[in-house]
């Protein structure tokens, strides 16, 4: 049992004895700093059951603590606060109890338990990833990881959006203007290829645009008549008929895509377990089309159509099949998500990745699942996320104005290069050495930077800021990990404990961040929040820094003192690298 469990029911059962009166909840804070104590209760809402003066309310509750509960060693009422001291023992048998377990704050999965499926990336394969794509990426891996932390089972997977009129805008684009060109002529990735052609489709549809305009024809015709739009939307056609020639196109520049994506995705640091193609899901989800119009979820219009009402759960109505018989998006993402029950019976519940562009399709989605009637859909989540902005202002695809996913990463290198050198604390490192650092530093901030805010939150990037050696950022903790890793290695003696050792003020803080981990891990996974573990990575190392500062590590006044603290740091650096190893970040051994 926690201490806060501890004093919850040992709270209540003084006001029981004293007042007569049961209370429900507690409202627990940290002690303030000008005051003497390790945790408050606050008095303020028990008012509402027991009725007196707080001060004396307070005073009451503080003598029973004391009497009860062996690890209250004093307390302080300041108004309606009441500050309850805890004492050292207390905190060296919780030290103690976590010093040796290197997964400290990480619960094993419960087999037994259902599963959780998060799906993140799920890219076009008309085009390398950029910076949304690693927003997304990395909100997804970390939620997958801080998911498993907790004691669930986790599958990680994404659906590739490989079909459709983007794609074949690239096709058509290559076809014409490629000249045979691959990656392998051209030394490019083939995702980067295919992204080209891509914005050459764009540049030759406006000049026909232009053109067209000129002859005389209004915007709007000229667009949807121009040659190269209209050749597009022919190979789609094809390649819905089966055309051999375009879906072996199809599956070459495909291939070239794919084998970017996986370059990216191992520089990025993230993986999935399994893939879901849109050209294999874009027909499922017809066949409950059909079940949902016998049991009255769907109804079908005079057209043809089917739609879903939606308008007494305050949504409206949503078309789930066109008139032609044709699938739409989100009849694709129903059959999708029974699929996946199907194909992972154990799965209970799917986190969906997608940014907050979409955050009605996903109340419709989920809605329309539960009248479908599956269970799991009450276990369905969408992670939404906010856009990413840079300071030159937004980016655009089809013009090619994106920050590329890859270059971004090298820049990210490059730049903790130049910071490294600049404050020269790599002698004896040799230049693979020092690459493989660069690299680590420069993911490690801009990972950082992107999960230290709440996901809902857009952001803006600002890749220099990201890299700063001081401040709430990924170097500034990477390098008191790599501090620590040195207080270890000059550490040439025992590290067994003799005996308890008397606290000092900071150490006691320490123990006290410490002990919040598992909480911490636990309130990140329930709220789908990485924010919430690089913020207490955060303070923790703040935390550190000042005990680092104000007490002697090494060079304590007795052997006891020194073991203590040399074991206390590297319980602190093992959080470090726990903390960051669900954020997908990785720790130096030195700096």
């Amino acid at each position: 049992m926690s201490l806060q469990e501890t004093l919850t029911n040992k709270v209540k059962q003084a006001v029981l004895d004293s007042y007569n009166v049961s209370i429900e909840t507690l409202e627990f804070q940290a002690t303030r700093k000008e005051f003497a104590g390790d945790i408050t209760v606050v008095i303020f809402p028990m008012l509402r059951y027991v009725k007196g003066n707080p001060v004396q309310i307070g005073e009451q509750i503080g003598h029973y603590l004391v009497e009860h509960v062996n690890e209250v060693k004093a307390f302080n009422v300041v108004k309606g606060f009441l500050n309850v001291e805890i004492s050292d023992g207390y905190y060296l048998n919780f030290f103690n109890s976590i010093k040796d377990i290197t997964d400290y704050g990480f619960v094993k999965p419960n087999l037994e338990d259902k599963a959780i499926m998060v799906e993140y990336s799920s890219p076009n394969t008309n085009k390398p990833l950029h910076l949304g794509h690693i927003r997304n990426n990395l909100l997804g891996y970390s939620v997958a990881e801080i998911l498993k932390a907790s004691g669930k089972k986790v599958y990680k997977t994404q659906i590739i959006n490989d079909r459709g009129i983007h794609i074949c805008k690239s096709m058509i684009a290559w076809q014409r203007f490629g000249e045979g060109e691959t990656p392998e002529s051209t030394g490019l990735k083939g995702d980067k290829l295919v992204g080209n052609y891509y914005v050459k489709f764009d540049q030759e549809y406006k000049k026909e645009i232009e053109s067209l305009i000129a002859e005389g024809k209004s915007e709007e015709e000229a667009k949807k008549s121009a040659p190269i739009l209209l050749a597009a939307q022919d190979m789609l056609l094809k390649w819905e008929a089966g055309d051999s020639e375009v879906v072996e196109l199809w599956k070459t520049m495909n291939g070239w895509v794919y084998e970017g994506f996986d370059e990216t995705y191992k520089n990025l640091g993230v993986d999935f377990d399994t893939l879901y193609y849109e050209s294999n899901t874009y027909l499922l989800g017809k066949e409950f089309v059909a079940e949902g119009l016998k049991s009255g979820v769907f109804v079908k219009e005079e057209d043809g159509s089917v739609w879903c009402d939606l308008t007494e759960e305050g949504l409206d109505k949503k078309i789930v099949q066109r008139a032609d018989g044709t699938a739409v998006y989100m009849t694709q993402d129903i059959g999708t998500a029974i699929q996946r029950i199907k194909d992972f019976p154990d799965v209970g519940g799917m986190v969906y990745t997608v940014g907050n562009e979409q955050d009605y399709h996903f109340q419709v989605l989920f809605l329309i699942l539960k009248k479908l009637g599956f269970e799991w859909a009450d276990n369905l989540y969408h992670l939404s996320y906010g856009m990413v902005d840079l300071p030159s202002g937004k980016m655009k695809s089809r013009e090619g104005t994106v920050v590329d996913a890859d270059d971004l990463i090298n820049e990210m290198a490059a730049t903790a290069g130049e910071i490294s050198e600049e404050l020269g604390k790599l002698d004896g490192y040799s230049e693979e050495e020092k690459q493989e650092l660069y690299k680590t530093i420069g993911l490690g901030a801009l990972k950082y930077f992107i999960l230290k805010v709440d996901p809902k939150k857009r952001i803006l990037f600002d890749p220099k800021e990201s890299i700063d050696f001081q401040g709430n950022t990924g170097p500034f903790i990477q390098y008191t990990y790599a501090r620590i890793q040195s207080i270890i290695r000059k550490a040439d003696f025992d590290l067994s404990l003799n005996k308890e050792v008397t606290l000092h003020e900071k150490e006691k803080t320490l123990l006290k961040q410490l002990e919040l981990f598992p909480e911490v891990i636990q309130n990140a996974a329930s709220q789908h929040s990485p924010a919430l573990i690089a913020n207490y990575t955060y303070d923790l190392v703040k935390e550190f820094n000042s005990f680092y500062q104000n007490v002697s590590i090494l060079g304590a006044d007795n052997q006891d003192e020194k073991v203590f603290r040399v074991q206390l740091s590297k319980k602190v650096a093992t959080t470090i690298k726990n903390a960051f190893s669900v954020l997908g970040i990785h720790v130096p051994e030195r700096m």
